[in-house]
């Protein structure tokens, strides 16, 4: 039978399936369900710069009710401290608690401090390893893409030094040369890469005129772009490789596998088809591999990569190559329904 077995940024996981970010695991029960399915390790919901603000603020203000009430009540607790969103590192903690399978921690800040603080705090809960989430939208048009790339290394080098256990980046494709910045991010430290984010996006209800919010799961085949990254990146840096977004069947897995990728993350597809679905994954993987002769996954893993493939330039400009030079071939195989 295949040995499914993987390494990720130093963590041996007993097969490639995480589970990305999401409440499927935000309680200790949830956690031990996608546990028996066969996950590998799970990755805790985010914790939000916004939670963390929302959480100070709330402070201040039952301390100010105080403090108009009497000038001196305050002064009862000269040195109280804001311990943080309490709520979410105590349901961590539980979710840690209730698994014997690695557990990541998700942090996604905009200020340089909170990275700080709040990654710390999270390590100190005993979770395996952190993912941290540069997701940062331009708010000036007097920023450059330097100055916001600088800013996001300047914080890998100084949590490489402040913490003991290792951090993947999850990143958007939205960098002006992001292969650059990823060998950046990889010099400066950082232990992986999963790629890529999910972003939300501004929806408009016409008819309340007004913005409104969306739960809108991936499709399958949104990896495609994170696909070739991944096949660009395989053997040139340090860091761990994870492919995300729309992989919702083991083909998926192997594509990305093939391409470069230490581990997979799924969510989308397990809120379709329920967390028992990953057993059915793993299953099909270890048959490809058995009827492929393949005894475990680095037989195969980068397979495909550009660093494998050499001469080639599928991760270029192949593609349009194909459609330019053999469009009925393309056509017949894959008709228009």
């Amino acid at each position: 039978m295949a040995n499914l077995n993987v390494e990720f940024m130093g963590l041996s996981l007993k097969n490639p399936i995480v589970v990305g970010a999401c409440t499927l695991s935000a309680t200790a029960e949830g956690a031990k369900e996608l546990e028996r399915a066969g996950a590998a390790a799970i990755v805790y919901k985010s914790l939000f710069e916004e939670q963390i603000q929302m959480e100070q603020a709330q402070l201040t203000d039952e301390l100010d009710e105080y403090a108009d009430r009497n000038a001196e009540m305050t002064s009862i607790f000269p040195t109280i401290k804001h311990a943080g969103p309490r709520a979410h590192l105590m349901r961590l903690s539980e979710v840690k608690k209730a698994v014997n399978i690695p557990v990541i921690a998700s942090l996604n800040c905009v200020y340089d401090v909170t990275w700080f603080d709040y990654a710390k705090k999270l390590e100190e809960v005993g979770v395996d390893a952190l993912e941290l989430n540069f997701y940062q939208m331009p708010a000036s048009v007097d920023k450059t893409a330097e100055q916001m790339e600088d800013e996001k290394v300047e914080i890998v080098k100084t949590l490489k030094e402040r913490l003991s256990i290792p951090f993947c980046i999850k990143l958007s494709p939205y960098y002006t040369n992001t292969l650059n910045f990823v060998n950046r991010l990889d010099q400066a430290g950082a232990s992986a890469f999963v790629l890529f984010n999910r972003l939300f996006q501004p929806t408009i209800d016409i008819n309340t005129e007004s913005h409104v919010t969306k739960f809108n799961l991936s499709h399958q085949g949104d990896f495609n772009l994170g696909l070739r990254y991944v096949g660009l990146l395989h053997k040139k840096i340090k860091a761990s490789l994870c492919g995300s977004n729309g992989i919702y069947t083991y083909e998926d897995v192997l594509q990305m596998l093939l391409s470069g990728a230490d581990i997979v993350q799924m969510v989308s597809t397990l809120y379709k088809n329920k967390p028992s679905y990953i057993a059915q994954v793993l299953s099909e993987l270890e048959k490809w591999m058995d009827d492929k002769g393949y005894k475990n996954i680095d037989e195969f893993k980068g397979k495909l990569s550009d660093n494998a493939l050499k001469a080639s330039d599928v991760y270029y400009r192949a593609q349009y190559l194909d459609f330019i030079l053999h469009p009925e071939e393309i056509i017949n195989k894959y008709p228009m329904r």
